[in-house]
């Protein structure tokens, strides 16, 4: 999955396989008095956010689906003073519950986190999702990491790592198998066109640039966002602010597996004046993310969309479409558009809870049923999406 590599991966049956990164871990630092939960949907800075642990909802005011905290942690406690597992025990709670987007980490995959918001992660540098049946395969290669120096490339099957089968794991359980101290050898089965092979790879710190651009004839501006990181929403606000003058924009968000809402909301910025962004609940309490004033507004503007479209990505899309602000050329997007709160567990793990939902600011839900393109283009779409620029005229 573009953005950010299997190991910052978190979750459960992906639609189409697609890879789920971090989708909306919405965080509870600062920003949570703002009604933006400032912890990463993919990860974390070097100074964790604290988590909050707070008094259950009634099951009344908690989305269908999803897990008690109340009940998580009660397992979690009595596991422990049996001199059991704490994370297994709370695993167990969640699973049962339905909540999709629930999981559990230890304290080390927990502070994975911290690298990984600010766009570093430590690993072999390939994206993995679910297939059919369990199967687990390559994504996508980090460009110059370890996996695209050994040749491994989108399509490969993944059997094992270090010797742990993966086939039917849960995308979170092979991420913590990748996961692992710079240096160390990290051992990958695969099978490619039928034929089983072995390669030895060393993890190594990585890096990804969560936005780039580049100028396409025609006086056409492409933003790339592969993630909302720390610090890229204001790397779009930036390139918008540095295309020429009577440029027109193209905003790529495909791939994109969402992160940071604060990130997303100061993207969405970059296009708007101000104005509604989304809308969510946080168990039955309604809350608002509003856009900051002085966006371009006037030059014409195309937002690429794909499957791989997740959960803060889908919430800029949304936006800009439902403002009439951009015209959404692609596919549907994934459609994953929960809330997720963290709670402290007794042995020191964590339980990501869903606990809400957001909606676009025309009120429509994203969770399970993503945004559709006013375009609909698979193949081609960047062509698309260039011609649509054409016949949208040049701004001031």
């Amino acid at each position: 999955m573009p953005g950010l590599p299997a190991h910052c991966l978190r979750p459960r049956d992906l639609r189409r396989g697609a890879v789920l990164t971090w989708v909306f871990l919405v965080a509870v630092g600062a920003a949570a008095s703002t009604g933006c939960w400032d912890r990463a949907d993919a990860t974390d800075t070097a100074a964790l956010p604290p988590v909050r642990t707070s008094t259950p909802a009634p099951a009344a005011s908690r989305p269908a689906g999803t897990a008690d905290r109340e009940a998580v942690a009660r397992a979690a406690a009595e596991a422990v003073a049996e001199g059991k597992s704490g994370k297994k025990a709370a695993q167990e709670v969640v699973s049962r519950s339905g909540d999709r987007w629930g999981a559990v980490y230890d304290q080390g995959e927990y502070a994975a986190f911290a690298e990984d918001l600010d766009g570093r992660w430590t690993g072999v540098g390939l994206w993995a999702g679910r297939g059919r049946g369990g199967r687990v395969e390559v994504e996508r290669v980090q460009p110059g990491g370890p996996a695209a120096r050994a040749g491994l490339r989108a399509g490969d099957r993944l059997l094992s790592v270090d010797g742990h089968a993966v086939t039917g794991l849960a995308v979170a359980d092979v991420v913590a198998l990748l996961r692992g101290a710079a240096g160390t050898p990290a051992v990958l089965s695969l099978s490619r066109d039928g034929a089983d092979f072995t390669e030895t790879l060393r993890r190594e710190q990585l890096r990804a640039e969560p936005v780039t651009v580049r100028e396409l004839p025609g006086g056409i501006t492409v933003i790339k966002v592969a993630s909302f990181t720390r610090g890229s929403g204001e790397r779009v606000r930036a390139a918008v602010r540095a295309a020429p003058a009577g440029a027109r924009l193209m905003l790529d968000l495909r791939g994109n597996p969402g992160g940071l809402v604060t990130e997303a909301v100061t993207a969405a910025s970059a296009f708007l004046d101000g104005g509604l962004v989304a809308t969510y609940d946080v168990r039955g309490s309604q809350r608002a993310l509003y856009a900051a004033r002085g966006g371009d507004t006037a030059r014409p503007l195309v937002a690429l969309v794909d499957g791989g479209t997740m959960s803060a990505a889908e919430l800029v899309a949304g936006a800009l479409q439902d403002r009439g602000r951009a015209v959404a050329v692609g596919t549907r997007t994934f459609g994953k558009g929960s809330v997720q709160m963290p709670t402290r567990l007794p042995d020191g793990s964590v339980a990501e809870l869903t606990v809400g939902t957001y909606r676009t600011p025309a009120g429509r839900s994203l969770d399970g049923a993503g945004i559709t393109p006013d375009l609909a283009a698979d193949e081609g779409a960047e062509e698309r999406a260039r011609t649509v620029l054409g016949g949208l005229g040049v701004g001031p």
